[in-house]
């Protein structure tokens, strides 16, 4: 891989922040990376077609994303920089993951 891990790691916490934001914004009534009303995947349960067919695209992704952090930041009314930090945090652990597993597979494609 031609990337090194903090810029991959910084790369994929900045596109989840984008996706959080993009995808709550079109998806909510209220924009925002993250729900007011602890509506973690919204669009799901509205009468609009196309918000339902959207969330159901997104929401395999969204729950990998967002599942396990938003068991633990059930808080109605959290404290943003937290808020922020603990899902920034997860999602370096998620990117770390998977940069390494990239690169255990190219390191075995290589020795073939």
């Amino acid at each position: 891989m031609k990337i090194s891990k903090s810029k991959f790691v910084g790369i994929f916490v900045i596109s989840a922040l984008a996706f959080q934001l993009i995808s709550n914004s079109f998806l909510s009534d209220e924009p925002g990376i993250f729900p007011i009303n602890n509506e973690w995947y919204p669009g799901l349960n509205t009468g609009e077609t196309w918000k339902s067919s959207i969330a159901k695209i997104i929401h395999p992704l969204k729950i990998i994303l967002v599942g396990p952090p938003s068991l633990i930041f059930n808080d109605p009314d959290p404290v943003p920089p937290i808020l922020l930090f603990g899902f920034c945090t997860y999602w370096a652990t998620l990117a770390i993951l998977i940069y390494y597993i990239i690169t255990l597979f190219q390191r075995k494609t290589l020795k073939a």
